[in-house]
Order: C-alpha cells, then sequence, then structure tokens
C-alpha cells in the first residue's frame, strides 16, 4: 500500500489545500492529512473541529484519513509507515522553507518530500488571508468549501 500524509495546521482548510489533498488521494493509495497541534498558538478552529472539517470535505475521495498530530511529522510517518510528505508550493518563498524541512525530515528518518505545484488559482491562498479577508466581511466563498463557509461564517459572528 502505497501511503503518503499531507500536513498543515488547516486553519480553516481552503480549496488550495484541498486542491493538494486531491491530487495525492489520486497518485497514492492512502493519504493522512495530519493536523498540527500548535498548543502555543490559538486558532480560530479548535483541533477536533478542524478534523470533522476536513473528514466531511475529502469524504468523497475514499482513501483519506484525516488524524491530529503533536510533535515531528517523521514520528507520525514512522508509527504509520508513511514513506512521503506530499506538500503544495505557492511561490518561490515557499520553496526556501519547504526544501530545509524536506532535507531535515529526510535526514531524520528518509522520508521523501514530494512537492506539487499549487493550482494557479489558488497561488495566493492561505488560511490567515482567508481568515482576514472573513473578518472584515470579505466573501471568501470561492476560496473555501461551503462546509467550511457556514462555519466560518458562524464562528466569526460570535465575536
Amino acid at each position: 500500500m502505497r501511503r503518503a500524509v499531507c500536513p498543515g495546521s488547516f486553519d480553516p482548510i481552503t480549496n488550495g489545500h484541498l486542491d493538494i489533498i486531491a491530487r495525492a488521494s489520486r497518485l497514492y493509495d492512502e493519504v493522512y492529512v495530519a493536523v498540527m497541534i500548535n498548543q502555543s498558538k490559538k486558532g480560530l478552529f479548535e483541533i477536533e473541529e478542524r478534523i470533522d472539517l476536513i473528514r466531511t470535505v475529502t469524504a468523497e475521495y475514499g482513501n483519506v484519513r484525516v488524524e491530529a498530530f503533536h510533535g515531528l511529522l517523521v514520528d507520525f510517518c514512522k508509527q504509520r509507515d508513511i514513506p512521503a510528505i506530499v506538500k503544495g508550493l505557492r511561490a518561490v518563498s515557499d520553496f526556501d522553507y519547504e526544501l530545509q524541512m524536506a532535507q531535515m525530515n529526510n535526514g531524520l528518518s528518509g522520508v521523501e518530500t514530494l512537492f506539487v505545484p499549487t493550482n494557479p488559482t489558488y497561488s495566493f491562498l492561505s488560511s490567515s488571508l482567508v481568515k482576514e479577508v472573513a473578518a472584515w466581511g470579505g466573501d471568501v466563498s470561492h476560496l473555501v468549501p461551503a462546509e467550511v463557509l457556514t462555519a466560518l461564517t458562524e464562528r466569526l459572528g460570535e465575536d
């Protein structure tokens, strides 16, 4: 069984993330979406909420598993026999950081990192940008799945 992982904070998952996950799901038998737990940062959505949203929007793929992780990504990979990390690259600036991470991960455990160029439609997209635009009342309906838009609208309406 060919396995890969798509890691991130996914706060919230965007259409850009979903595009990378969908493409990975066509290349691998099983794709894990590893939702990073960073206790030093307060996210807009709790980890379980993010996991539920990702499970909902990836359900149609059939070969995507969603789990939280804390610690080193290579340990997550080792525990699940995952030899490959799939990362989307939006711009050259992403590559500089991601190359260092890929080299470190490979040096630590032999896990390979595969870089997938982002669909140009989503080359500017980030969760942070979506949250900022949505918080100011901007239309992000074309940037996130419908279920995420609903959750985002509800969450931001609570403030």
